[in-house]
C-alpha cells in the first residue's frame, strides 16, 4: 500500500509557482516515460518497490532521466519519510546532521530515503559518512550521478549499493509527456487550451534531447510565447533558436562518442566518422582534442599502410589553428573521412607493443660490441664498434648477417607488416630481408 510521505522542505510552494517540470513530475510508477527496462511492469525493481523491498542503491543516467523523481516515488511505496541533499551544495556537517535526523526517526520505527543528487561530487570521506547508517538501515540510500558510478564512487558505497542505469528518454516517450502535461488540468497546461499538432511536438521533444525536464521547460516557454493560444513554427522558431544539444566534455558521453568516432575510422565508414565528428562539434569539444585524437587514429590505425596520413593529420591541425571554426572544422572533418577511407594498419603499433614487453621482461641488456659509439681511442680499445659493417659499403646494400639485438635475447621478430596499402610494398621487402638474415643464422650454425 503506498502511503504519503515527507517531502523534507520547511515549507511547499504553491503550485502556481513552480515549474512545468516539477509540477508534472512522476507520482507513482505508471506515470514515469522512457524507463522501461527498469520500470515496466513485472521487471525486478518495479516489483521490489511495489511490494515495499527496496535497497541502497545508485541510479545511473543523463540529466532529465528520471532519477529524483524516483527517489521521491521509493519514499511513497515504501512509507519512509524523504530527505534531499544535493553534493554540490551540501557540506559534511549538514551530511551529518540529516543522518542524525534519520538515526532518531529509525529509532521511533520510521525509515528514511535519503537522495543525494550529484553523489559523485562528495569525497571519499563524506561518501564514508553514510556507511554505517546503510548497514544500520536507519537509511535507504539513494544516490544520483551523471558519471560512471565505477570511477567517480569509492568501493565500499558501491559494494553496499545496486546501481540501476536509467537512459536517455526516447522521442516517442517525451512525445508522450508532452501530451500528458497538455491534458492534464490540476498540474499541467490543459486550462490555457493550447493548439500544437503532432510534428511541432516531435520538434519539442527532439529538441529536448533525452532529457524530460527539457521537454516540459521547452513547453512551457512556448505556452507563454503562444499567440491566441496555438503553439505554430514561428513560436518554435524563438523557444529552440541556439539550442545546445547534451554533451558532457568529461564524461562518458564524451569518451563514448570519441570511441564511436575512432571505431567508425577503423571499420572504414566515413558517414559515420562524419556524424560523430559533427555530434562533437556541436556539442562544444575541443578541436585541439579531436584534432590530437585524429592524429593518434593516423599513427595507430593507419600507420605504415599510408605514411603520408601522420602529415595530413599535423596539416589539417595547423589549417584549424590557423582558421578557426567554422573553416577549421571542415579541415579536421575532412581528415577524418581520408582516414576512414584510408588503407588501415596497426603492425607497426603492435610491434611496439611487443618489443616493450621485451624490455621490460629483459631490463638494461648490454648493446652489442660492434654497434656502441667509439668516439675515442679508448672505447675503441675496449672492442666499441669493433665489427661492425657499414651497410651502404656491403655489396648489395645490406650486412643481413649483423646482429642488432643483445645476444642474450637473440633474434627477434616484432613487426609483421600487412597486405595493405603502402605496407604491402614493405612486407615484400621486410620479408626478402628476413630470409637472408635467417640463411645467414643458419650458416653460423653449420
Amino acid at each position: 500500500m503506498m502511503s504519503k510521505s515527507s517531502t523534507g522542505s520547511l515549507f511547499t510552494a504553491p503550485e502556481s509557482l513552480k515549474p512545468l517540470a516539477e509540477r508534472m513530475r512522476p507520482r507513482r510508477l505508471d506515470d514515469f516515460v522512457g524507463q522501461q527496462r527498469l520500470l515496466a511492469p513485472g521487471t525486478a525493481l518495479r516489483s521490489a518497490i511495489e511490494a515495499g523491498r527496496v535497497h541502497s542503491m545508485i541510479l545511473w543516467g543523463p540529466p532529465g532521466c528520471g532519477k529524483t523523481s524516483l527517489a521521491r516515488a521509493l519514499a511513497e511505496y515504501v512509507d519512509a519519510e524523504y530527505a534531499s541533499l544535493s553534493a554540490v551544495l551540501s557540506n559534511l556537517a549538514e551530511v551529518r546532521g540529516v543522518l542524525a535526523e534519520a538515526d532518531r526517526r529509525y529509532a521511533e520505527g520510521r525509515r528514511t530515503v535519503l537522495f543525494i543528487d550529484e553523489v559523485h561530487r562528495f569525497n571519499k570521506a563524506q561518501q564514508d559518512a553514510f556507511l554505517p547508517h546503510i548497514e544500520r538501515g536507519s537509511i535507504l540510500f539513494v544516490g544520483a550521478t551523471t558519471e560512471n558510478p565505477s570511477f567517480e564512487l569509492n568501493s565500499a558505497l558501491l559494494s553496499r549499493c545496486r546501481v540501476h542505469v536509467m537512459d536517455a528518454v526516447a522521442v516517442p516517450a517525451l512525445v508522450q509527456a508532452l501530451r500528458r502535461a497538455l491534458q492534464d488540468r490540476e498540474h499541467g497546461l490543459a486550462s490555457a487550451g493550447l493548439a500544437i499538432d503532432d510534428a511541432a511536438l516531435d520538434q519539442l521533444a527532439v529538441a529536448a534531447d533525452g532529457d524530460v525536464r527539457r521537454a516540459l521547460t521547452l513547453l512551457e516557454i512556448a505556452a507563454e510565447l503562444a499567440r491566441e493560444g496555438r503553439i505554430d513554427a514561428s513560436t518554435l522558431d524563438q523557444v529552440l533558436a541556439d539550442r545546445v544539444r547534451r554533451f558532457d566534455k568529461g564524461g562518458d558521453a564524451f569518451y563514448d562518442q570519441i570511441s564511436a568516432l575512432h571505431k567508425s575510422v577503423r571499420n572504414s565508414n566515413p558517414d559515420a566518422a562524419l556524424y560523430w565528428i559533427a555530434r562533437m562539434f556541436d556539442g562544444g569539444c575541443d578541436a585541439a582534442y579531436l584534432a590530437r585524437r585524429l592524429t593518434r587514429m593516423a599513427i595507430e590505425d593507419i600507420g605504415l599502410a599510408d605514411p603520408s596520413a601522420v602529415e595530413r593529420a599535423i596539416a589539417a591541425w595547423e589549417t584549424y589553428d590557423r582558421l578557426g571554426s567554422p573553416e577549421g572544422d571542415l579541415a579536421l572533418a575532412g581528415f577524418a573521412v581520408y582516414l576512414a577511407m584510408a588503407p588501415k594498419s596497426n603492425a607497426s603499433y603492435i610491434a611496439f607493443k611487443a618489443a616493450q614487453k621485451d624490455v621490460q621482461a629483459h631490463g638494461s641488456l648490454p648493446v652489442p660490441a660492434a654497434l656502441r659509439n667509439a668516439p675515442t681511442a679508448l672505447m675503441k680499445s675496449l672492442g666499441h664498434g669493433k665489427g661492425y659493417r657499414y651497410d651502404p659499403d656491403v655489396e648489395g646494400g645490406l650486412a643481413y648477417d649483423q646482429q642488432c639485438f643483445p645476444a642474450e635475447l637473440g633474434e627477434r621478430v616484432y613487426y609483421q607488416p600487412v597486405d595493405s596499402g603502402i605496407e604491402s610494398r614493405i612486407r615484400q621487402r621486410l620479408e626478402e630481408i628476413r630470409t637472408l638474415r635467417r640463411g645467414s643464422d643458419h650458416r653460423g650454425d653449420t
